[in-house]
């Protein structure tokens, strides 16, 4: 505490900010270095097929199936069996009006129909399945 200047002898009781100001700054600098490594995507190469895009709601639930065979819901890793689980959950609070199902396309069928299975019993009834649009190669590209 710091003694007045204006002749009185009492204490003056000012906070000091200052250090308060340098935490908040470090803080600020940490988060803005560690965010973008807390978001981390998915790498699955999804089928192609000449079928037109459905129409989505804003809000969904997102599985996806990696090369793996790895089991990601929304950014969280699952097995098929907590897959049943957490999708219940989700459909008791109301999240999971859709579900989109991205599998690799070198993912073996009964993997993707497990999962299709595990959200079928957990009573998901719309359930979509993205795929990426077919190349097509121009006349004479000598395919």
């Amino acid at each position: 505490m710091a003694m007045s200047s204006n002749g009185n002898k009492g204490l003056l009781s000012d906070i000091n900010v200052t250090p308060l100001v340098d935490v908040m700054l470090v803080l600020l600098i940490i988060f803005m270095v560690t965010a973008p490594m807390m978001t981390r995507g998915i790498d699955v190469k999804l089928p192609e097929t000449t079928a037109k895009p459905l129409p989505q709601k804003k809000e969904h639930i997102q599985i996806s199936i990696s090369k793996k065979g790895e089991i990601w819901l929304d950014n969280l890793p699952v097995d098929v069996g907590s897959l049943k689980a957490e999708l219940v959950n989700l459909k008791k609070s109301g999240k999971a009006a859709q579900v989109i199902l991205r599998a690799d396309r070198d993912v073996p069928y009964g993997v993707v129909a497990k999962v299709m299975a595990a959200a079928k019993e957990a009573g998901i009834d719309n359930l979509g399945l993205v795929t990426a649009p077919e190349k097509v190669e121009p006349p004479g590209s000598g395919r």
